[in-house]
């Protein structure tokens, strides 16, 4: 790498998020540096709404599975069904899906750089250089730019070292084992299940999943409390549901941000995305579409600091994105510490998911990324409903 290169924009991080950023920055004619490490999976369902598909042009090819019905499994084992009317959740497998996009940034028109990242310095004319590693060189490599985008995860080394208040983020930790599905034997189709177990013994604060990939499925769990075992409570479900037959192709684990750091910038050449920003929802953990839409926003407010030469422009990526979405975390969140707190209340919680109403308005909710407005009375009669179960006026 010619050491008197310089990038427009360094991109710290390949997963949705960075190599969103990238493919934008790139296709607008900046020129772009990407690093990743390789090798590096998330552990996550691989859940994607119809709007992602839709605003990102994800290709039909990379969706292993299009549920149209969610289970919801309550603590003593009652399943509650959630049709999806007039839609689909469309399912990816991570370790293929990131590498699409990353190559998608590539043939947009950035470089893409193998290494991990050890630290940012600034050089003598101000500008930030990023330095990293890799397998095939000895020392540490560097890139220049102007303006450098973290996504470099929920441990974002480059927020700890550049904005203000990153380590004010909260984190459950989520941990699955994605294994060979189960064949239909009179139709030789995989196993396409998609449920979600609330229950205590699975995750004291969060929930357990099993989510089709096609030919293998994601089984996992998330957690906030240390002390308790994600491996073990894995090795449960699949006991429990006849999942621990089949082969475990692959596992991961890793913090999962659950509230959006309250600064995404450094007032200076650096601005946050993904999961470095803590952007994946509460209660729900989704997080590769907000991902994505943040390292569209990052890119849009790194390329207007540029234009305007005013970093006070890098503000507007998390300014934006909590005015659309803000609100609905903020819900999530209620809903997270008060439903998912003890067995009796998930027991209700899944109750609750039978209304025809909650579902139509749920579905509705996460395929287009909005609160459902149109239908005011829906939202009334959801409230009371709400209300009796609180009040236990209802049996559960």
């Amino acid at each position: 790498m010619a050491q008197d290169e310089i990038y427009d924009v360094i991109v710290v991080g390949g997963g949705p998020a960075g190599a969103t950023a990238a493919t934008d920055l790139a296709e607008r004619g900046l020129k772009v540096a990407l690093l990743d490490r390789a090798g590096r999976i998330k552990p996550c369902g691989g859940a994607i709404p119809p709007r992602l598909i839709r605003d990102f042009a994800i290709p039909a090819h990379l969706l292993k599975a299009r549920v149209s019905l969610a289970t919801m499994v309550s603590p003593k084992g009652v399943s509650v069904d959630m049709p999806i009317e007039g839609g689909f959740v469309g399912m990816v497998d991570r370790a293929e899906f990131d590498e699409w996009l990353r190559e998608r940034a590539g043939l947009s028109g950035a470089k893409r750089v193998t290494g991990r990242f050890e630290a940012l310095e600034r050089g003598s004319d101000g500008l930030p250089v990023v330095r990293y590693a890799t397998k095939s060189a000895e020392g540490a490599q560097s890139l220049k730019g102007r303006i450098v985008i973290g996504a470099d995860g929920a441990n974002s080394a480059i927020a700890r070292e550049e904005v203000r208040g990153s380590q004010r983020g909260k984190f459950v930790f989520a941990y699955h084992e994605i294994v060979e599905a189960p064949v239909d034997k009179a139709t030789g189709a995989p196993d396409n299940r998609c449920e979600i177990y609330y229950r205590g013994a699975l995750s004291p604060d969060f929930y357990a999943w099993i989510f089709p990939h096609g030919s293998t499925m994601s089984v996992g769990t998330g957690s906030a409390h240390k002390g308790f075992s994600l491996k073990g409570s894995v090795h449960d479900l699949r006991a429990q549901t006849g999942l621990d037959v089949y082969r475990t192709v692959r596992s991961e684990g890793a913090p999962i941000p659950l509230k959006p750091l309250p600064r995404w910038d450094n007032g200076r050449d650096v601005v946050l995305a993904g999961d470095a920003a803590g952007v994946v929802a509460p209660a729900s953990g989704e997080g590769i579409y907000y991902a994505m839409l943040g390292g569209r926003l990052a890119a849009e407010a790194a390329e207007k600091a540029l234009v305007t030469g005013d970093a006070r422009a890098l503000k507007l990526a998390r300014k934006r994105f909590m005015k659309e979405h803000g609100r609905v975390f903020f819900i999530l969140g209620l809903m997270q510490r008060f439903w998912y707190v003890n067995d009796k209340r998930r027991e209700r919680f899944v109750s609750m998911c039978r209304d025809k109403d909650v579902q139509r308005l749920t579905w509705e909710s996460y395929m287009n990324k909005k609160l459902v407005r149109r239908d005011p009375f829906a939202h009334v009669k959801i409230f009371f409903k709400d209300l009796a179960h609180l009040l236990r006026l209802v049996p559960p």
